[in-house]
């Protein structure tokens, strides 16, 4: 029975996990057994994130504690801040989980916690729940572990057992920052346990090679986070931590998390009225790029273009500062080449590959098959004489890029990127 007081707790803890927003509800399915609770078909299981078949689902967020022995300058939960603290024991967080499955409120865990004593004792906390949850509850859903930096490869082990995901924020991308702003953190203590689980996983793999039956070990892999406008890193910084991340066989996602000002008191820290939204979204894009279209980081940002574009998107940006490549020929070109056509996403260029078999693709054609060509008609040919069959169609390379941009670039995305650039801050220090 959940008394008042333990709703009341779980509040506190529910506020203090918000900030972290590493999870995301693909890579598992578990389906329906006999004798168990729950099922993440489809890979579902994550709160307020969207499955793959385009259903909202849901997750209980919550920290075990938000008691915290470090004093890291970008995190609500530092010690040296003033604000409501509560733990939940192990049982009653089960207890919790459970009942809110009952009650249709969960489809899954997500479970991290501030460090008590220290990371082996956090830990070993956390793995009795998730193994609890397993063994004795028969849950069967989503759970996503935050795994805890300096715990021992044994724990690190034995929650990869029982978690559908488990992740290590990096939270900043150079070491010096982070040291300025976590001074008992370092990117070691980050990379150590990152290490340890994709070992896991990758033997993992060998052994239900030779054992069909063999328990599976964090199936749905690793994710992590990176904190963004906090400190002076440029784009270019965090996409090319995000590139060497994805270059590890085990990492799923790379999160953005745009700073929000939670301790407007330290002076280490920027104060804005708004989280970098739009940068944020930039930054989701560009790594939709390097993984889904064959993009390598340095086209994306480089050292004149170390920050990405706020009026439009990293594609977009990309296109417009290489007129060389186009127009591309839509009935002749490679699936790669396609891809990199503006306003053309990959399910639009897998059905313009196929379609180009059996017949010559238009305009007509592309608008059918989902291409924005209110984008895509400045980069591509189709063999297509004229626009709408009334007006000579005009490529880049006519209308030259300083001339095409303002006509790709709304009123309303000049407003919104130039409403972050305001908010942009020097960093340097006041003399």
């Amino acid at each position: 029975m959940l008394t008042e007081k333990t709703m009341e707790r779980l509040r506190i803890l529910a506020e203090s996990a918000k900030y972290d927003v590493s999870c995301s509800s693909s890579g598992t399915v578990r389906s329906g057994k006999k004798g168990m609770v729950g099922n993440t078909v489809g890979g579902v299981g994550i709160c307020h994130s969207f499955a793959d078949d385009g259903r909202c689902v849901s997750l209980l967020k919550v920290m075990l504690t938000n008691y915290c022995k470090y004093d890291c300058a970008y995190c609500i939960n530092r010690r040296s801040n003033d604000i409501p603290r509560a733990t939940l024991s192990v049982s009653e967080l089960e207890e919790i989980t459970m009942e809110f499955y009952r009650r249709n409120y969960i489809e899954g865990l997500f479970l991290s916690s501030g460090i008590v004593r220290n990371p082996d004792y956090t830990m070993e906390r956390l793995v009795a729940i998730v193994r609890d949850l397993r063994t004795i509850h028969h849950f069967n859903g989503y759970i996503h572990l935050k795994a805890i930096p300096g715990s021992s490869q044994e724990l690190m082990a034995e929650a990869g057992r029982w978690a559908d995901r488990m992740s290590v924020n990096i939270e900043i991308p150079k070491e010096e920052s982070l040291k300025l702003l976590a001074p008992e953190k370092d990117h070691q203590s980050v990379f150590q346990p990152m290490k340890i689980i994709q070992q896991g996983v990758l033997e993992n793999k060998e052994d239900r090679k030779k054992f069909r039956h063999a328990p599976r070990f964090v199936p749905a892999g690793q994710s992590t986070q990176m904190i963004v406008g906090a400190t002076q890193e440029s784009d270019k910084d965090i996409l090319q931590m995000s590139s060497l991340l994805y270059s590890q066989p085990t990492l799923r996602r790379v999160y953005y998390s745009g700073y929000i000002s939670v301790n407007t008191y330290d002076p280490r820290l920027p104060v804005l009225k708004q989280p970098p939204l739009v940068r944020e979204n930039r930054l989701y894009q560009a790594d939709w790029l390097m993984r889904f279209y064959h993009f390598d980081v340095d086209e994306i940002v480089d050292d004149r273009h170390a920050n990405l574009d706020l009026e439009v998107d990293p594609k977009l940006a990309w296109a417009l500062r290489h007129p060389e490549f186009f127009p591309v020929d839509i009935n002749n070109a490679a699936y790669e080449h396609i891809l990199r056509v503006p306003g053309i996403g990959t399910k639009s260029a897998w059905l313009i590959v196929n379609s180009r078999r059996y017949n010559r693709v238009t305009s007509y054609h592309l608008k059918k098959m989902g291409v924005v060509m209110k984008k895509a008609k400045y980069f591509i040919t189709c063999g297509e004489l004229t626009s709408s069959f009334s007006q000579p169609i005009v490529g880049i390379n006519e209308l030259h890029p300083e001339r095409l941009r303002p006509l790709l670039v709304s009123k309303a995305q000049q407003k919104r990127a130039a409403a972050e650039q305001q908010l942009s801050l020097d960093f340097s220090e006041e003399e």
